[in-house]
């Protein structure tokens, strides 16, 4: 199979682009590529990955600011060109902040940093993102985040579950969908979502965590995978 372009996005104070890194080209055997956030020549790639972290520190609220950074311009328009987008933890915040996913993420409702093993139930499998997956598989994901808790007001949820736009809940390891197995208190357990479009999924869980046996899991690479083949 041919490498895929990745572009890995960093912001002051992201950290989690190291781990993206290894997963998709130690492991996935692609081409990665740190982008600073003031680059803006990002139309050679195929895929973009806004890694996890604390961009500019989580002032005013996470992703607020680096909404602003330069590359974002380039990123809208890469989303406009219904190339994939991978927002994951902060990532997902940068892109609610950006209204590229609607939403946004709240501190969890336990009010503490939260790193842990999740389960994730595929909700839907046939997406950029999913395709390798079979709806209802339970992936072991973690997160490590303290502003998890995804809220949006009920019409934007019910249109998120009524056309197929929530990839992931929250689950227990044998698949129910409940209070206890929700981390952050996220609404619906929602863990991942995608745009209208479908080029683009915001998650908190970090698949780039879950890529190796050493690692408990090798179930992100579900993911990475899943978007390789959507990759021309």
């Amino acid at each position: 199979m041919q490498k895929k372009k990745f572009g890995i996005i960093i912001f002051p104070g992201t950290w989690s682009d190291k781990d993206c890194y290894y997963a998709i080209n130690n492991i996935l055997n692609n081409e990665a590529r740190y982008i600073w956030h003031k680059e803006t020549n990002i139309d050679d790639l195929d895929c973009l990955v806004l890694p996890g972290g604390f961009s500019y520190g989580d002032y005013l609220r996470p992703g607020a600011i680096a909404r602003f950074s330069p590359v974002m311009k380039e990123i809208i328009n890469f989303a406009k060109k219904e190339k994939p987008i991978i927002g994951i933890c902060n990532g997902f915040q940068i892109l609610c902040e950006a209204k590229l996913l609607p939403g946004i993420l709240l501190p969890n409702d336990v009010l503490e940093f939260r790193c842990t093993t999740t389960y994730l139930k595929v909700q839907n499998s046939n997406s950029i993102f999913t395709n390798e997956c079979n709806k209802n598989d339970i992936l072991n994901i973690p997160i490590s985040h303290g502003e998890g808790n995804y809220f949006a007001n009920e019409d934007t949820i019910k249109d998120l579950e009524e056309n197929k736009r929530i990839l992931f809940k929250y689950s227990s390891v044998s698949g129910n969908i409940t209070k206890s197995a929700n981390p952050n208190g996220s609404t619906n357990n929602i863990a991942g979502i995608i745009n209208k479009k479908g080029n683009i999924l915001g998650m908190m869980p970090h698949p780039e965590r879950s890529c190796e046996k050493s690692l408990g899991s090798e179930d992100g690479n579900l993911i990475f995978k899943s978007i390789m083949n959507n990759i021309i």
